[in-house]
Order: C-alpha cells, then sequence, then structure tokens
C-alpha cells in the first residue's frame, strides 16, 4: 500500500547534503562561542539524574543545543531529538548526526502516533528524547500537549531548558530563530525535573501544560 501523502517522510539527497553542511557549520560556529552553564536537575557530569528524561526548548533555541550537549558532557548520554517528517525535518535529523544524535521523526501533523510510540520506545530502552514544544510549526512559545501527554504516559520527568545570548540574530522565520553572534556568550540552564502525575483530570492536565510554558517562556530573553 502506498504512503500517505500526510503519513510519508521527506527526504531528498539535497536535504541530506544542507543538514550535514549545517551540522559542521554549527559545530565551527560554536568553537567561537563562551558558555555559562548552570545545571540545576542533575543531568550533566557529575549525573544526578541518570534515568531518562524529556529535554524542552524553544524551536528557535536549537543552534546551539547539540554544541552545549557535547561541551557539558552530556554526549555521554543516549539521546534522539524529535524532528518533524518535512524536508526541513530532515535537515535537522541530519545535522544532528554530525553531533552524535540519533532522530525520531514525526510531529503533531504528521506520524502523530508513530512519533509517540518512536518517543515511548526509546525512553524505554534509556534514551532521553529532547523536543521543541512549539515546533515545527507553531505558534512560537506555545507548548503543544504532545509533550504532556508522553510525560505523563510513560512517568518520564521534563527538563525546561534555558538559553539565552548575550548578543545574537534573529531571522525572519514563523519563531524567530536566534543565532548568537560570533564571540557572545551563551548562558544554558537546566532546570529542575517538572513532572506530570497520571491519572489528573483534563483541567489539571491544561493546567500543567500552562505551568511548563510559563516557565519556559519567563527564561526567554524576550
Amino acid at each position: 500500500m502506498a504512503k500517505s501523502k500526510n503519513t510519508e517522510i521527506k527526504t531528498t539527497r539535497t536535504a541530506t547534503i544542507l543538514g550535514h553542511t549545517a551540522g559542521f557549520f554549527m559545530k565551527l560556529w560554536s568553537m567561537t562561542l563562551r558558555y555559562d552553564v548552570n545545571d540545576k536537575a542533575g543531568v550533566v557530569q557529575p549525573y544526578i539524574h541518570s534515568d531518562p528524561v524529556i529535554f524542552a526548548l524553544w524551536h528557535n533555541r536549537i543552534f546551539t543545543m547539540p554544541p552545549i550537549w557535547q561541551r557539558t558532557g552530556g554526549k555521554m548520554r543516549k539521546s534522539v531529538v524529535l524532528t518533524s517528517a518535512s524536508k526541513d525535518g530532515t535537515i535537522l535529523a541530519t545535522a544532528m548526526k554530525v553531533f552524535g544524535l540519533g532522530a525520531i521523526r514525526g510531529s503533531s501533523s504528521r506520524r502523530a502516533v508513530s512519533a509517540l510510540i518512536g518517543m515511548k520506545k526509546a525512553l524505554r530502552e534509556g534514551f532521553d528524547v529532547c523536543v521543541t514544544p512549539d515546533g515545527p510549526k507553531g505558534p512560537k512559545y506555545t507548548v503543544q500537549p504532545g509533550v504532556i501527554k508522553i510525560a505523563q504516559a510513560t512517568g518520564t520527568d521534563i527538563i525546561p531548558i534555558h538559553i539565552r545570548y548575550s548578543s545574537a540574530w534573529r531571522l525572519n522565520t514563523w519563531d524567530d530563530f536566534v543565532i548568537p553572534k560570533p564571540f557572545s556568550s551563551v548562558s544554558v540552564t537546566f532546570a529542575p525535573p517538572f513532572k506530570v502525575p497520571k491519572g489528573i483530570s483534563e483541567v489539571e492536565f491544561e493546567e500543567r501544560r500552562i505551568d511548563l510554558e510559563e516557565r519556559l517562556r519567563k527564561a526567554t530573553t524576550e
């Protein structure tokens, strides 16, 4: 049976080449930056929180996350990144390979069920899962319910990641994608674990979603 256009993973040679190029560009660019890491969650060496977790950060901050992960000792953890099933998702997934990160393909608009199954499987196998809760297309700084659902279903803690830049450019994209200027400072905080209890009501579920959204929003530079 042919795949539906709504569930097909979009992959092209051009997207793959762009992904490799983007990954190496990110790696070289990161060498010019100064990093200040505050690990309130105990997820980088020395580990306090060694169980698999769900990392959550805004979509427009992903440029420096893989380099940060390598520099902080996070590379010693097994991690995968949730990317969309689109061609843009292929570019991101390929870029992540440059940093030794795997990818789960899917989003709220494409392959949502497959993505949820993939995330559950990864967590069971001891992998951390990194998500951008307002991606892949927004609205900007709005937490979609998927990250709350997967945390609730698996009993996994969410670790919000806050990234701030001393000086940066903003691109004309839906999320105002942020790129730090060369030789600027990058402040990174791994916030304390955010828990989503099982058996909560729909109202309580929405309260948890809004709570996570507000925590992530307050930590931005806007």
